[in-house]
């Protein structure tokens, strides 16, 4: 049954997945609606901002109501947003369609797949759960790109909306049947032996969100979330551009072999901090990261081969991913599976704060210097600073 669901969370995750691929939209927006400067990011931007805030309430509703509920009105109006921005190209109605509407779909469907599937396991399989589930969210512009290319082509930008809108519809609504929460009774399978977080954790209690926020550990998880994914979102959103220089037309390699980083760091993170820790795999991830932010400046310039470009886009990819597994297992780690969506809710604010800050100061860096290397010095410092504050993490027990 665990198992069951942890798929139909990484299939509904595949779609929602939608979000990563906002840059194959623009060109033809650019090209077809005349939209100008940040009129193309906006919906995107304002997307990823309503998504992180909608896990508040979406994480609320599926604690209270269950996962299948609030997973069916997610499918709902991520389907409501495309079908509206597939009549028009009206800016403030693709502001609504795609970056309210779909944002909240989003953001309610993302909040019930990983906390369904984690109340079916013991702390001991957490993070290699976690990091399945959500991998599906960052693998989906591995097919995302090329339908969405196809659809554009043959369909144009309207129509191609009308049908993503449709196909997200029947998956997430059909998938999210198969989500429920188990037993009050349920007992996980006994953790295998030679784990360290199955030997290591102690017994939480299950707190709730009005407790966690006034704890210096949540604001300090905080913190590191919004380094940990400010840092590789800012990457992520301008990786087709950095790679144009050296790989040109062929610049969606790149972007495809970050989406499968993405994908597997998630799962091998997961999995690594449920052998030797979560808060050991996050300091590794957060010096990897920066170094890769330093290795990434004479890299995007140009001065390297393609090949060395791709393998820094999917290293870079893999340790944003990271991020996604680590922090909700820590979630659950620290302050138990009972209030997981709403918990989970309020740090994943992190995410979007970061992402939507960390895009604007590359923006302005790029402005000023006409290329990327005071934003990836820049993200390296902070990623350093990051690992230190990793030290600060402690067992709530404690």
């Amino acid at each position: 049954m665990g198992w069951r669901i942890a798929l139909a969370g990484l299939g509904i995750n595949l779609a929602l997945g939608v979000l990563y691929t906002w840059s194959m939209f623009k060109g033809a927006i650019e090209k077809n609606f005349g939209w100008k400067g940040d009129q193309l990011n906006d919906p995107y931007a304002l997307c990823c901002l309503v998504f992180a805030f909608a896990m508040i309430v979406a994480g609320r509703l599926q604690d209270k109501i269950g996962p299948r509920i609030t997973a069916t009105i997610g499918g709902v109006l991520v389907a409501a947003g495309m079908l509206l921005i597939s009549t028009t190209n009206n800016y403030t109605l693709w502001v609504i369609g795609f970056g309210v509407l779909v944002g909240t779909g989003i953001g309610f469907g993302y909040a019930c797949a990983t906390p369904a599937a984690l109340k079916w396991f013991p702390k001991a399989k957490t993070g290699l759960v976690a990091g399945i589930v959500v991998g599906g969210f960052g693998l989906a512009p591995v097919y995302l790109a090329p339908l969405s290319e196809t659809l554009l082509k043959d369909f144009g930008i309207l129509k191609s909306m009308l049908i993503l809108g449709v196909l997200f519809a029947v998956i997430v609504i059909g998938l999210a049947q198969f989500l429920k929460n188990p037993p009050a009774d349920y007992v996980a399978e006994a953790p295998s032996s030679g784990s360290i977080m199955a030997a290591s954790l102690p017994t939480v209690a299950d707190l709730t969100p009005g407790q966690i926020i006034s704890k210096a550990s949540f604001w300090l998880l905080w913190l590191l979330y919004f380094i940990g994914a400010g840092a590789g979102l800012m990457v992520i959103g301008s990786i087709s551009g950095m790679a144009k220089k050296s790989m040109g037309t062929s610049a969606f390699i790149a972007v495809a072999v970050l989406a499968i980083g993405n994908a597997l760091g998630r799962v091998i993170a997961g999995s690594l901090s449920d052998r030797i820790g979560r808060r050991t795999t996050l300091l590794l991830v957060f010096l990897f990261q920066a170094v890769l932010m330093f290795l990434a400046i004479p890299v995007t310039g140009g001065a390297t081969t393609p090949l060395v470009l791709v393998l820094v886009a999917a290293l870079i990819g893999a340790n944003y991913g990271a991020n996604l597994a680590l922090f909700p297992s820590i979630t659950k780690d620290l302050w138990g599976i009972k209030n997981f969506g709403m918990n989970y809710g309020l740090l994943f604010t992190a995410w979007g704060v970061g992402g939507f800050v960390l895009a604007r100061v590359t923006q302005m860096l790029k402005a000023s210097s006409g290329n990327f290397n005071s934003s990836f010095m820049a993200a390296g410092i902070l990623l350093i600073v990051g690992a230190l504050l990793t030290f600060g993490i402690k067992s709530e027990s404690k």
